[in-house]
């Protein structure tokens, strides 16, 4: 069986395909993942096959005056403009793969095109806090309208990554998290330290941060009895850190979450699933599109702490480190995700649609 992998052209949204991806390559099936720029760079990585559809894509030139604060204006207007530049080579690249099924993420509707347009069956990958469905109908239009065509069939199945328990009933198939992107750790990192430890980490997407959320937890470190971490610093932190605050470049958030009491962030969905994963607290600063939603939904389940925009407080970390609730429902959650069907079952189920 071949399989075409679809994703936008942004890590971020590529990584949390790649555990299926590898499952169904690990099970002979062909296949090769569409998409561009980092997401092509992190798949390629991880020992995949990748079709770059568009060398020269500029994320920031399309992002650029675009409003993201809403998550459907950041779908329609921003997303929806991604996939109507990349539909043609999307549907070239499955004209010449000829795949028997196509997998899609829900911010990558030009690959539910594609497959609609060669009558390929398309399981929709959910990826995301919010509900595909609803992301796929905000993102197509751009595309469809450019097509002069009406509307998409329904993909033949929706994997499900997130439980009930985070998100509510949602029909499609089930599948347990599993880490997209698994490296080795510094050896100071794979050690639980003395003090709790919290993980601090920003967006991978330039431009689209949390302002100065690093900097405004560094102006409170000092004065939390904890270790703090800071993944990839941002720019314009104080030359002399707090001794409790270390750095450290690009690093597997699953690798060194276990060892983590808490973790802030800016809300991506992928670093909130990660994080429930792991079974740890979080503190959400969000940032524009999704992560607001998110930050309220990480809130509302009881999981973690919306901060505000500014940054977190030495009372928002206080409470991350030693607010037994929040880790006995993050611990729950985390027992959700790890009883649910591993990549390899749907794997298996994937690949009942080509017969």
């Amino acid at each position: 069986m071949r399989v075409l992998v679809v994703s936008a052209p942004l890590s971020g949204h590529v990584l949390p395909l790649l555990p299926l991806a590898r499952a169904l390559a690990e099970a002979d099936h062909e296949i090769l993942i569409a998409t561009a720029a980092d997401a092509a760079t992190a798949a390629r990585k991880q020992g995949l096959p990748v079709e770059d559809i568009a060398p020269d894509f500029d994320f920031a030139a399309i992002a650029r005056g675009v409003a993201l604060r809403h998550p459907w204006a950041a779908a329609n207007k921003l997303f929806g403009t991604i996939n109507a530049k990349l539909v043609d080579a999307v549907r070239d690249v499955t004209e010449t793969f000829r795949p028997d099924v196509v997998v899609v993420e829900p911010l990558a509707v030009a690959g539910l095109i594609a497959a609609a347009g060669h009558g390929v069956p398309a399981v929709r990958h959910e990826t995301n806090l919010l509900d595909g469905a609803e992301l796929v109908q905000a993102t197509a239009g751009p595309a469809l309208r450019r097509l002069a065509i009406d509307r998409l069939p329904d993909p033949a199945a929706v994997i499900q990554v997130l439980p009930p328990s985070v998100v509510g009933p949602r029909p499609g198939w089930a599948m347990r998290y599993e880490p997209p992107a698994p490296a080795p750790l510094p050896s100071w990192l794979t050690e639980t330290p003395a003090l709790p430890r919290i993980l601090v980490s920003r967006s991978t997407v330039a431009g689209s941060g949390n302002g100065n959320m690093m900097k405004a937890l560094v102006a409170v470190a000092g004065s939390i009895d904890a270790e703090f971490v800071l993944v990839r610093p941002e720019p314009g932190l104080p030359p002399e850190l707090p001794d409790n605050v270390r750095t450290i470049g690009w690093v597997s958030l699953d690798a060194v979450l276990p060892t983590c009491t808490g973790i802030v962030h800016h809300g991506g969905a992928g670093t909130v699933q990660a994080a429930l994963a792991a079974g740890v607290p979080q503190l959400v600063v969000p940032g524009p599109g999704d992560r607001r939603h998110n930050a309220e939904l990480v809130a509302e389940i009881g999981a973690g702490i919306s901060a505000p925009l500014k940054g977190p407080s030495a009372e928002h970390l206080q409470r991350l480190i030693t607010d037994d609730e929040l880790r006995r429902v993050s611990v729950r959650i985390q027992d959700d995700l790890a009883i649910r069907p591993s990549p390899k079952d749907v794997a298996v189920q994937v690949a009942t649609l080509a017969s």
